[in-house]
């Protein structure tokens, strides 16, 4: 799930009629498969994303998102397209099976199933992944939920004001604050990108 999924999937949401999702909606309530397969392949990738900014782990993101999918097929029921998009009702579960995920994890400690990840071949790609959630851990939670909304989920300002029930102008300045102290973390990691170290 490249990063470049993202990008696709939000375009493919600019070109939907309005209404595509909320009738995938009112279908899948129904017990519709095609329907639930739509809002799956609609929104996997975007739960990914998120689910692995807050876990840090490929596989356990991984896993987040089949749970998340299970949870929707029995709680969609209780979903009320007036009161939040579907994609933050969605996000809002990711949210909380990961963070219960963390704290499962934190009593149980995986630390050399953790290690044992460096040994991947891909080492250096992986070191400056695990550098940058180690940057976006630094950030206070607003300020990271909204950089990881903006740039991995890829949701516009509006959106995550909606999302996040904050004025855009809010959401503008604590964007600004986020990466200006996600690029000093990184900087002092020494992982800053030489067009932005110069």
């Amino acid at each position: 799930m490249a990063q470049g999924c993202f990008q696709s999937k939000r375009t493919l949401e600019s070109e939907q009629r309005p209404g595509e999702v909320a009738r995938a909606v009112i279908r899948a309530k129904q017990g519709d498969r095609a329907a639930i397969r739509f809002l799956y392949l609609r929104y996997a990738d975007n739960v990914y994303g998120y689910a692995r900014s807050i876990v840090r782990n490929d596989h356990d993101a991984e896993d987040i998102v089949q749970q998340v999918f299970t949870r929707m097929m029995t709680a969609i029921q209780s979903y009320e397209q007036r009161s939040v998009p579907f994609s933050a009702w969605l996000l809002r579960i990711a949210h909380n099976m990961a963070i219960d995920h963390l704290r499962r994890r934190s009593a149980v400690c995986e630390e050399p199933e953790l290690l044992a990840s460096d040994d991947r071949p891909d080492h250096e790609g992986n070191e400056l992944r695990a550098t940058l959630y180690d940057a976006l851990a630094t950030l206070p939670e607003v300020q990271r939920e909204i950089v990881v909304l903006r740039h991995i989920v890829g949701l516009s300002p509006r959106e995550i004001a909606d999302r996040l029930g904050r004025s855009e102008d809010s959401i503008h300045g604590l964007h600004h604050r986020g990466r200006r102290a996600l690029q000093a973390a990184l900087t002092q990691a020494g992982a800053t990108p030489s067009a932005i170290a110069a």
